[in-house]
């Protein structure tokens, strides 16, 4: 008998089957997190071994934003946070994602801050701003232009990755840049007088924070993506707990740096949301109050603006399964 199954075990060897499915189920998921609220507060589960009291094996990963999405883009990891608009020209590219996890929405976080003098929207016409051409500063930039009659063509875009816009907008390079916090907050300290014009509060879902999965990943571990989400509410009923918020909030802080008092003004500019608050967001509908319309939305943008050349097929970037099974 023993025979039989050495020579079984042998033959499945031999084929390479056994030795896939092994290392499959120990392959812990990967997953790329940035400097934005609404990801750093995994940083609370992560401290305190959630995701291993659920059963799931992950490994984090600290990037820089658009770090994480060019690692993600080289298979290199299972999903990433993504806004809903980048992960639509992250897919352009031919990698593709599925967001199975909406972890809030921006909420006055993401701003377009003038320099003195420049006191709304309509004073950047002919003026140049500072902004990451082809992500979602320059989405913001785009509906903030939409909204006050303007397009494009009214300003001049000096493109610079988000994290030097606080040095590009104190160089007096330019009259106004676009970034999200931290960047926008430390724009607004080295400039005294500068001043947001425009903040993702005067369009509330433009920008959705979402976890983007790989469709391979979340067609082989359903299961497991699951437990992630599951661990995902737990921290964020731990953070928005008044008992367990100033922990919670020193745990960020500490992820990036910050004192507590600091990071708590990030946190309010950022609406994260509970599960039953972002199932709302998760239902099918037009405009920045679904995700479906919000990302509609960011494409037809990406496309006006030749961020790439065709729509994409924004239902495949979306699969709200999980989320609602919850």
């Amino acid at each position: 008998m023993r025979s039989f199954y050495r020579k079984l075990l042998a033959t499945l060897l031999a084929g390479g089957m056994l030795f896939s499915s092994l290392a499959s189920a120990a392959e812990p998921l990967k997953i790329g997190y940035s400097d934005w609220p609404g990801w750093v507060a995994y940083e609370i589960a992560i401290e305190k071994g959630w995701f291993k009291e659920e059963g799931v094996d992950v490994i984090f990963e600290w990037f820089d934003y658009v770090a994480s999405m060019d690692a993600f883009a080289a298979g290199k990891l299972d999903g990433v946070g993504m806004t809903n608009g980048d992960a639509l020209v992250t897919g352009s590219t031919g990698a593709k994602s599925v967001m199975i996890l909406m972890n809030d929405y921006s909420n006055g976080n993401d701003m377009v801050i003038g320099k003195p003098g420049i006191n709304s929207i309509k004073d950047l016409k002919g003026k140049k701003v500072g902004v990451e051409v082809g992500f979602v500063s320059h989405l913001l930039l785009l509906n903030a232009l939409e909204k006050n009659g303007m397009t494009e063509t009214d300003v001049e875009l000096v493109n610079a990755p988000t994290n030097e816009t606080p040095q590009v907008l104190a160089s007096g390079e330019v009259d106004a840049i676009v970034a999200w916090q931290p960047s926008s907050g430390q724009a607004l300290q080295l400039v005294p007088g500068s001043k947001p014009i425009y903040t993702s509060a005067d369009e509330p879902g433009l920008i959705y924070d979402m976890l983007c999965v790989s469709p391979e990943s979340f067609a082989a571990r359903a299961d497991d993506w699951k437990k992630v989400i599951k661990v995902w509410y737990r921290a964020v009923a731990y953070l928005k707990d008044p008992a367990t918020r100033e922990d919670a909030v020193k745990i960020m802080a500490s992820r990036v740096g910050l004192e507590p008092a600091e990071y708590k003004s990030f946190i309010d500019g950022t609406n994260i949301l509970t599960l039953e608050e972002a199932k709302k967001f998760m239902v099918k509908g037009e405009g920045f109050t679904s995700i479906y319309g919000s990302s509609k939305i960011a494409d037809d943008f990406n496309v006006a603006n030749k961020v790439y050349e065709k729509p994409e097929d924004v239902d495949a970037y979306i699969d709200p399964s999980l989320m609602m099974g919850m």
